[in-house]
């Protein structure tokens, strides 16, 4: 198939796509376009106008300073895949991206794109959400930052407003004590995750503190276990484990992949996998 018609416009600075936004009520951003640009030709999306971005300069780049990692919102999958910065202070991250699509989608897929498009069964916006970052938003009053827990709001909705440009999203720096894992389940590579969990925590002597677990696939945003988050913290055991993978406070929609019950038990098994992972960090 091929898309509606629609109007394009590149905007050569970030308030200038601000404004090409206001022009029209359903006017959509175009960044990598891995995702719009199918829905598009599916006709599942059919904007009036489309504000290319490619063309800003500033919105790309990863950066450590200040305890933090930045990564500007049209940073490409690849250019995080390899990046050193990432792979040292944003660990989760660097687990996570070989999982996103195929190459050719990450060599023009950008970190802000999956973001803003928010997936439910899509890895970076899980990641976010499991290391508590920050979304850096540009909009007709300004510039705001929205945590990662208040901004997926619903099936592919966020707190992006209609003229809101997403510039960059920015990740606590991992330290010596910092513990990550990442698992996922597909029926093949590259394939959206019919259960996937990005998890982060504290070492805490033999044990785990400030535990975060998001899941991916198993609703219509990332949802935190936050009952599991609650029973790993302290020292890590097989009962422990066990009394987590009991309180998963998930409640799965059946789909196409999996019954709701099939996606349950796939959840715990990948909290067993990850907290796995978390200890062999010790």
């Amino acid at each position: 198939m091929k898309p509606a018609p629609f109007a394009y416009a590149r905007a050569r600075s970030v308030d200038e796509a601000v404004a090409l936004l206001g022009e029209k009520p359903d006017a959509k951003v175009l960044a990598g376009g891995q995702s719009l640009i199918a829905t598009l030709n599916m006709r599942l999306s059919a904007p009036a106008l489309l504000v290319d971005i490619n063309g800003i300069g500033g919105c790309d780049g990863i950066a450590h300073k200040d305890g933090r990692v930045e990564i500007g919102a049209l940073t490409r999958h690849v250019e995080a895949e390899r990046s050193a910065v990432v792979a040292r202070f944003a660990p989760l991250l660097a687990k996570a991206m070989p999982h996103i699509g195929h190459p050719a989608i990450r060599n023009r897929g950008t970190i802000g794109g999956s973001i803003a498009f928010a997936d439910p069964a899509a890895e970076l916006p899980a990641c976010l959400l499991a290391l508590g970052g920050d979304i850096v938003t540009r909009g007709p009053t300004g510039e705001r930052t929205i945590k990662a827990d208040d901004f997926f709001k619903g099936l592919f909705e966020t707190a992006l407003g209609a003229q809101d440009v997403l510039t960059a999203i920015q990740l606590p720096a991992a330290d010596k004590d910092t513990r990550t894992g990442f698992a996922e389940l597909t029926r093949r590579h590259g394939d959206y995750a019919i259960v996937g969990l990005a998890a982060s925590a504290t070492a805490d002597g033999k044990g785990l503190k400030d535990v975060r677990l998001a899941y991916f696939g198993v609703g219509t945003t990332p949802v935190r276990a936050r009952n599991a988050e609650t029973t790993l913290a302290g020292e890590v055991n097989d009962k422990r484990i066990d009394a987590a993978v009991a309180a998963l406070d998930l409640d799965p929609p059946d789909d196409v992949q999996a019954t709701a019950a099939t996606k349950k038990h796939l959840a715990g098994a990948l909290l067993r996998r990850v907290v796995r992972q978390l200890m062999e960090q010790q």
